[in-house]
């Protein structure tokens, strides 16, 4: 019923910059909060930044003043902007998003996207 496609993973040297995008799609009413979380290899699932509907937004400390999350709600969609990237930041990003799913029951459910690569390496 309900999609998250994420683009704009990659392979970059330490200091540069990535943008992420993650669209939903599918048999939507409304999205709240949509973030992006990531993992990277031995390490638990953490929390990168977090946007509501409203616009206010909340960071993990490690990534304070260098990313950026933002939202287009027209398209559904949420994008990370990762500057000064540091080797510490290569992981498996996720984006997440609690959505209202446009049914009868209006039931409101957790969707996770596929997860996109970022390895930051000289």
């Amino acid at each position: 019923q309900v999609q998250l496609v994420e683009s704009g993973g990659g392979l970059v040297q330490p200091g540069g910059s990535l943008r992420l995008s993650c669209a939903a799609s599918g048999s939507i009413f409304s999205i709240n909060t949509m973030g992006w979380y990531r993992q990277a290899p031995g390490k638990e699932r953490e929390l990168v930044a977090g946007i509501i509907s409203g616009g206010r937004t909340n960071y993990a400390d490690s990534v304070k003043g260098r990313f950026t999350i933002s939202r287009d709600n027209a398209k559904n969609t949420v994008y990370l902007r990762m500057n000064s990237l540091k080797p510490e930041d290569t992981a498996v990003y996720y984006c997440h998003a609690v959505i209202v799913v446009l049914t009868n029951a209006m039931n409101r459910y957790d969707y996770w996207g596929q997860g996109t690569q970022v390895t930051v390496s000289s």
